[in-house]
């Protein structure tokens, strides 16, 4: 995959860019691996904004990733790669031995053909699924679970991946794309390899209509508005009133640390 820009016939297609979609295979989704996807535009169960600045955007379709990778001890094959609209990364289907297909997270180095496997004792090699006592030190791997059984967590955007740097007779120390360290237990499944689509990053977007259709909206800074709205609000010309930043309900942010307990897997945070 690479980077196109467009070119400039309007301002707004000036400076936009896309990623090429050569590697995709089979661009209709899996009938049976795909079901309705409902916006609920940031609101949780009782319809109130938890997330906000979303809503709108393109119609899709979800299709259901085996994050847990479910067929354990069966040979599979790849047979598509596809383009996901809910995620950056592109998806692998994958035809297994007895005849079940499986959407999986494409790592880089694995295509139409190659072939994985998902169980214990098997060799660590691109695309393979185990626990991570079964994974030497060094590896870099991804969709890895924080609880045994839980199924792939962390490192499942494009170009990610966890680096194993030791381990324990019961954690793995392992490095996370954020430079947090941290500990997980041995008996915890991951994938080798790193994701792939890794150029998604410098996608340059170019208008906010392109923002829209992802189903975000737009964002007002909180010093445009009044008083009675953001804490940053009001005045003559532009001022914080010397405060530090904080959101409009007055918790502060942008560095303000607000987790009220220490994990002691964490050993290494983000942010020393």
């Amino acid at each position: 995959m690479a980077i196109v820009l467009r070119k400039p016939r309007s301002a707004s297609t000036r400076f936009q860019s896309y990623l090429t979609s050569e590697d995709i295979t089979k661009t209709t989704p899996e009938k049976k691996l795909v079901i309705g996807l409902k916006r609920r535009g940031g609101r949780n169960a009782y319809g109130r904004i938890t997330t906000r600045h979303r809503g709108g955007g393109a119609q899709k379709r979800y299709r259901i990733v085996d994050f847990r990778r479910s067929e354990r001890d069966v040979p599979g094959r790849i047979i598509a790669v596809e383009y996901d609209p809910n995620r950056n990364v592109r998806l692998g289907l994958v035809l297994y031995a007895n005849g079940n297909k499986r959407y999986i997270l494409m790592p880089e180095k694995l295509s139409v053909g190659s072939h994985i496997f998902a169980g214990e004792g098997i060799e660590p090699k691109v695309g393979n699924c185990m626990p991570l006592k079964n994974i030497p030190a060094g590896f870099f791997i991804h969709n890895v679970e924080v609880f045994p059984g839980q199924g792939g967590k962390i490192a499942r955007g494009a170009g990610s991946s966890i680096q194993i740097m030791g381990k324990t007779e019961t954690h793995a120390t392992l490095k996370l794309p954020s430079g947090e360290i941290r500990l997980l237990p041995l008996d915890c499944w991951a994938t080798v390899g790193v994701l792939g689509n890794a150029e998604y990053k410098n996608i340059v977007w170019g208008k906010a209509g392109r923002t829209r259709y992802k189903g975000i909206r737009p964002t007002v800074r909180g010093m445009a508005m009044n008083p009675v709205d953001h804490p940053h609000g009001g005045g003559e010309g532009r001022s914080k009133s010397g405060s530090h930043p904080m959101t409009p309900w007055g918790k502060g942010c942008k560095g303000t640390r607000t987790r009220k307990r220490k994990n002691s897997l964490i050993i290494s945070r983000r942010k020393p």
